[in-house]
């Protein structure tokens, strides 16, 4: 037992009077007074053991007076030593009752005219975690679908990849740009006549249709002609990420210096080794066990649905309300934005949650809290090393900042819980699976595909 689990204890020994207040379902209340002469013991015992390792002006280090020491610090050691006590009342009651509340307990003074002297009364109030029922995971029957890639997804994926890497090659002289076609163009951009920082380029190749450039820009190209020039005009649109440029009229000076449509690249050794691969060969290979791999992660997905379905029909247990209502709102507001994508940050009317949204909410925390007992029970625990590599794939994202990114995750513990809730379930699920009575099914890519977009339509 290390020095401040020996201080917690004796923290969690002092004498508290603690009276229920409320008990209602989940709902729990508590009083707990702590009197002004051992808050005020409590203090002197804080201030002796520091004692010997403090000096001041005129004593030597371990000698100051006791009541100097109280004078000089005891305001601060005072708020400490009730800190310790709230703490340590709060561990022993849960640890006595076996409780373990649903979220961070709300704990406040409830004598708000306190003064040094006066006894210390506190108002603690949570949501107890409900007990959760045994589930027998043996009695789960599941169905795995396997799918194996084939010759028709292997020629596909080719096509597709030879798409990817195609080209272009210049249009006869005098053709006119289509939709799909690359321009090669000088712009120059100006607003209220004057050119724009980012608003200039040469040479610039654009493909016509891609969309990356600002809407009503790629459009106006259609139908020019290399050697054409044209004044594109446009308005940047009201939510555009440069402040200074949103909502205002643009014209763009172009010059269109090459038309030339796109050739699709040969399926063959060379286009083999633009991906990594030795030969034609050495690819199909290669894209057979990457299909593979997304075949078994779908039918995974597929079955984890399933697995929580079963386990949603086995258990029935109270919820915390706090938590269903929290859960009901987060819901409520992500499909909202998801129905209005272009409406950005929260700047929206107050969203009202539908029975639709409660009855989704009561089924995630129920999962939830039934999965993190299944996890308990079982000892699953996220290891450094997995949460090490969650934190560097996502750092990926980052490109150039990644030593920031590992350290914004490192100092934000709410941060580091969200990356490591998904890992725990996942390895639950596996651990559940594992028990449970699965039976394998072969069907094809199709099929596959069809019950993907079937679990995605629920």
């Amino acid at each position: 037992m290390g020095c401040g689990d020996v201080a917690i204890e004796q923290w969690m020994r002092m004498n508290m009077q603690v009276t229920e207040t409320l008990n209602e379902g989940l709902k729990r209340a508590y009083k707990m007074i702590l009197s002004a002469a051992e808050l005020d013991e409590k203090v002197n015992e804080k201030l002796k053991e520091a004692q010997p390792n403090i000096e001041l002006k005129g004593f030597r280090k371990g000698k100051v007076p006791l009541a100097l020491l109280k004078k000089n610090y005891g305001q601060k050691v005072l708020g400490e030593a009730m800190q310790e006590a709230v703490d340590g009342a709060m561990g022993k009651h849960f640890e006595e009752n076996g409780v373990r509340p649903a979220g961070e307990p709300d704990v406040k003074m409830a004598n708000q005219e306190w003064k040094e002297g006066d006894d210390v009364e506190i108002e603690m109030s949570y949501e107890a975690l409900p007990e959760i029922p045994e589930v027998t995971l043996k009695k789960v029957k599941l169905q795995r679908l396997v799918a194996k890639s084939d010759d028709a997804g292997i020629d596909e994926a080719l096509n597709n990849l030879a798409e990817s890497a195609q080209e272009f090659e210049d249009r006869k002289k005098g053709s006119k740009a289509k939709d799909g076609d690359q321009v090669v163009i000088d712009f120059l951009g100006k607003v209220d006549g004057e050119a724009f920082e980012g608003g200039a380029s040469e040479d610039y190749p654009l493909v016509l249709g891609s969309n990356s450039f600002i809407p009503g820009f790629e459009e106006q190209l259609v139908g020019l002609k290399a050697g054409d020039e044209k004044d594109v005009e446009l308005k940047f649109p009201e939510e555009y990420q440069a402040e200074h440029l949103a909502g205002k009229a643009a014209v763009f000076s172009c010059k269109i210096k090459a038309v030339k449509a796109p050739a699709k690249a040969e399926i063959n050794d060379e286009l083999a080794k633009k991906f990594g691969a030795d030969d034609l060969a050495a690819l199909k290979t290669q894209i057979g066990e990457s299909l593979d791999g997304e075949y078994a992660a779908a039918a995974r997905a597929i079955m984890k649905r399933n697995l929580l379905d079963a386990l949603d029909k086995m258990v029935s247990f109270e919820l915390p309300p706090t938590m269903v209502e929290m859960e009901t709102k987060q819901i409520a507001h992500q499909l909202w934005h998801e129905e209005h994508p272009d409406v950005q940050g929260h700047n929206h009317p107050e969203i009202e949650p539908t029975d639709e949204h409660k009855e989704l909410a009561e089924r995630r925390v129920r999962l939830g809290l039934l999965l993190a007992e299944l996890g308990r029970k079982a000892e699953i625990e996220v290891t450094d090393a997995e949460m090490s590599q969650a934190v560097m794939n996502q750092a990926r994202q980052y490109p150039g900042q990644e030593r920031e990114f590992f350290e914004y995750v490192q100092k934000n513990p709410q941060m580091q819980q969200q990356m490591r809730a998904p890992i725990f379930e996942d390895k639950v699920v596996d651990y559940a699976i594992e028990l449970a009575e699965v039976t394998d099914k072969e069907i094809s890519r199709d099929d596959l595909k069809k019950a993907i977009e079937e679990m995605e339509a629920e």
